[in-house]
C-alpha cells in the first residue's frame, strides 16, 4: 500500500530518512508531499519531493529499506507518484542522483533521462556530481 506519509509515521520515517530536518519532516505532512509504502504493516519506502522553480516536481528523496530492494516496491513509489502528479497537470517530473550511484540506471529503467548535472566543490559540502534526470508525463 502507498499513502502520504501522516504525523504518526514519523519514527518510521526517520529510521529511511536521516536526511530531512525534523520540521522538514512536518512539512512534508502539511503540504502532502511525501509517501509511505506499507508491507505488512511496516513502513518499508519512503518518497518525499519539492517543487523545482516552485512549479515542476523534483523527488529529493526515494529510498526503500534493504531487505525490501529490487522486488518492485520503489518502481511502485515512483509510479504512483507520477501518477498523482500528472493527475494535478504536471507534464514533467525531475530527480537527481550523485553520478558514482547506481540508482541513476533505475530511473533510466523508468524513462528519466539525463539533462544536465552540476559539481559542488564547496568546503563542507563537496560531492561527485549531481546528475539531474527528467521524464515527461
Amino acid at each position: 500500500m502507498i499513502r502520504h506519509v501522516e504525523i504518526g509515521d514519523k519514527a518510521a520515517w526517520f529510521r529511511l530518512d536521516g536526511h530531512l530536518p525534523e520540521d522538514g519532516f512536518e512539512e512534508k505532512v502539511r503540504n502532502r508531499q511525501a509517501y509511505v509504502c506499507i508491507e505488512d504493516g511496516k513502513i518499508i519506502g519512503v518518497l518525499r519531493y519539492n517543487l523545482f522553480w516552485d512549479l515542476i516536481p523534483f523527488c529529493n528523496l526515494l529510498y526503500v529499506d534493504s531487505d525490501y530492494r529490487r522486488q518492485g516496491y520503489g518502481k511502485r513509489l515512483m509510479a504512483h507518484w507520477e501518477e498523482e502528479m500528472k493527475a494535478a497537470g504536471c507534464g514533467m517530473v525531475m530527480v537527481s542522483t550523485q553520478v558514482d550511484e547506481d540508482v541513476q540506471h533505475f530511473y533510466r529503467k523508468l524513462g528519466y533521462k539525463d539533462s544536465g548535472g552540476f559539481v559542488v566543490d564547496i568546503p563542507g559540502y563537496e560531492q561527485p556530481m549531481e546528475l539531474i534526470m527528467i521524464k515527461g508525463l
